[in-house]
Order: C-alpha cells, then structure tokens, then sequence
C-alpha cells in the first residue's frame, strides 16, 4: 500500500500479523504529520501492536511530527506493544536527541552519528594573557557589520530569546559583534547578562573574547574553579554567575562575534546544550552575513526572516519547549510566536 500526499509526502505499508512496517519520505511537518497520526492509527485499528516506521527518506521532522511519534509510541506502550524507529538520517536523529523524544522511542540504524563538537581548545593554546592579546589582534582583523539595522538587532533579540527559553540550563543569553572597530553586545537577555559582556570587554579577556577571535568554542564550566582570564573570573563570580558557553559566529573560517549563554549553575550544558548553542550560532552568523550583504534593504529583511523562519531551528526549539514545558506542538508553536511579536519580528 502507497499513499502519497501532495508529492511533500509519501509513505508504504507493510502488514503482518500484529507488527507493520511504515517506510515514510519526504518532510513530517505541521501539514503531513496529521496524515502519518492517521496511518499510525490505521495500522492500529488493524491490530498491530509492534510499529516500525523506516525514516531512512525523511528529509525534514518538526514538532508536529515529534507529537505524533512520541503520541503513537506512548499508545502502543500501554497496548503491550511499541514503536521503533529505524534508519534515521543525521538532522532528524539530532532533532530527536535535542527535543529528548530520542529517550523514549527505540532507534535502530542511525544513519551518522552526531558529530561531536570537538576539543574546545587546541594544544597549542597559550595562556590568558596570551588569549587575550590574541583575541585583540584577532578583532582587528573583522570588517565591521552594519552598525545600525533595526531588522537585524530585532532579529538578534529573537534569537537571543528563543535560545534563553530552549537551552536547558540557560539563565542568560547574549550576542557578541564587532561593530565600531571593537567588540560589542548586540543583543541581550538581561541586564546581568550585559554586564558579564562588559566585563570581558573592559578586562580584554574571557570566553566570548575568545571564541570571536579564535572561531572555537569555549566551555567554562566551573568558574570557581577556572583558571584562565583570571580578571574575568571574579567579576563573574561576584554576578552570580557559574557558568558559561560561548560560541564562535562564523563566516566562512572566520569567526565574526560569538553567542554567549549564561548560567547560575556549574555544569549546566552538557552535549545536548553545546549541540543546540552551535546551532544558533550557525543561523545568528547566516543572519548576519545577509545583513551584511551588498544586497538592497528589502531583500536584506526577507533574507533575515526566512533565515528566523529556518525550519530546523524553530522546530528543535518547539520540541525543546514540548518536552521542558509538557505542552502540544500547536502549544510550543504558539510560545515562539508569541516571542516572535514582542521582537516585532515574524516567525
């Protein structure tokens, strides 16, 4: 049996006893998954209680579709059964993984591994003075972005509130630009938060400083017990601040600003939060980097809000909010949006 909806999405079904196999292609979105909920139930209603659906040709899942696997193997638990997922493409295992429907659901055949961030700082890097030379060297050598963009700080501001409300753990978040020939915040959280960038900035050290110089990112983890930019360190202490994650914004191989996230807590961003900063940083640099285009000014504001509207990035943070906050797709959807309208920008 084939169904095909709209040439976006397909799926064939395979019946056998009380286990059926669902093959899906195509993208799992707010207009198909309520088709998959149906072809889920389908198989149900004729007595399966073992479901395997194959992902290996989805190509996009957001949170409606996170709700209908996490529904659907919630049902098939209570039924004595189960849902198993096989063959599951990088990007949709890592949507999975960030949202924590990864933990629930059986996985078998991921297509690739997440990759690992990697070292957060090379061998060879010297002390924090030497950092920070560094990090002033480095600066000088940015091309300044625009200075003045109201569609782009308004940009920035959203991105800075969705990643404060996704990031398990974050109590602040920022974004660091060199504007004016030097380093300075674009947007920020809070008050707090501003202050500890202005802290980096006026002691010419710390991990913001860093990761805008060096294009690497940098976990402190512990400040108490954080040897490097040790005139840093104790202002951020005396902030309440324990922890801190920056990463690089990039254009290309070079690092343009950094994303810094903030938290009260030691230890508070283990992978999965390293993974997800990475991915705002990636869309913060792509929003800046059309900004900064030669490129007229209405172009420039599409380009910006079709890079907020990135697919990949709101629907990791809808599932983020539906799995933090227990709330539906349409639910999460709704909280970003409602973001959306206090930034006045349109997601």
């Amino acid at each position: 049996m084939t169904v095909d909806v709209f040439g976006q999405f397909g799926a064939s079904i395979t019946i056998e006893a009380n286990r059926s196999s669902l093959g899906i292609r195509g993208e799992v979105d707010i207009a198909t998954a309520p088709t998959l909920r149906g072809l889920v139930q389908l198989l149900i209603d004729q007595g399966s209680t073992q479901i395997v659906l194959d992902l290996a040709n989805v190509t996009f899942l957001d949170a409606s579709g996170l709700g209908v696997l996490s529904a659907a193997s919630a049902r098939l638990v209570r039924m004595g059964g189960g849902l198993t997922l096989r063959s599951v493409p990088r990007n949709v295992q890592r949507t999975l993984e960030i949202s924590g429907v990864a933990a629930l659901i059986e996985i078998e055949n991921v297509e690739h591994a997440v990759r690992p961030l990697g070292a957060e700082e090379p061998e060879h890097a010297g002390s924090g003075a030497e950092r920070a030379e560094q990090s002033s060297a480095g600066l000088s050598r940015f091309g300044a972005l625009p200075a003045s963009n109201d569609t782009v700080d308004a940009a920035l501001r959203l991105v800075v509130a969705l990643a404060s409300a996704t990031v398990a753990g974050a109590d602040g978040v920022s974004v660091s630009l060199h504007r004016h020939g030097q380093l300075m915040t674009a947007a920020a959280s809070d008050d707090t938060v501003l202050q500890m960038d202005y802290d980096q900035y006026a002691t010419g050290e710390g991990p913001c400083l860093s990761a805008a110089a060096e294009g690497h990112w940098f976990h402190a983890e512990a400040l108490a017990h954080e040897p490097r930019w040790p005139q840093f360190v104790p202002r951020a202490l005396d902030g309440g601040i324990a922890s801190i994650l920056s990463s690089p914004l990039m254009s290309g191989q070079r690092p343009i600003g950094a994303l810094n996230i903030y938290s009260k807590a030691e230890r508070a961003f283990g992978p999965p939060e390293q993974e997800l900063a990475a991915l705002f940083a990636t869309h913060v640099a792509g929003i800046l980097l059309d900004a900064g285009a030669d490129i007229p000014d209405d172009e420039t504001t599409s380009r910006i809000q079709e890079a907020l509207r990135s697919r990949e990035t709101i629907a990791r943070a809808q599932g983020v909010l539906m799995e933090r906050r227990h709330v539906s797709a349409e639910q999460a959807a709704a909280l970003l949006h409602s973001t959306s309208r206090a930034d006045e920008v349109n997601v």
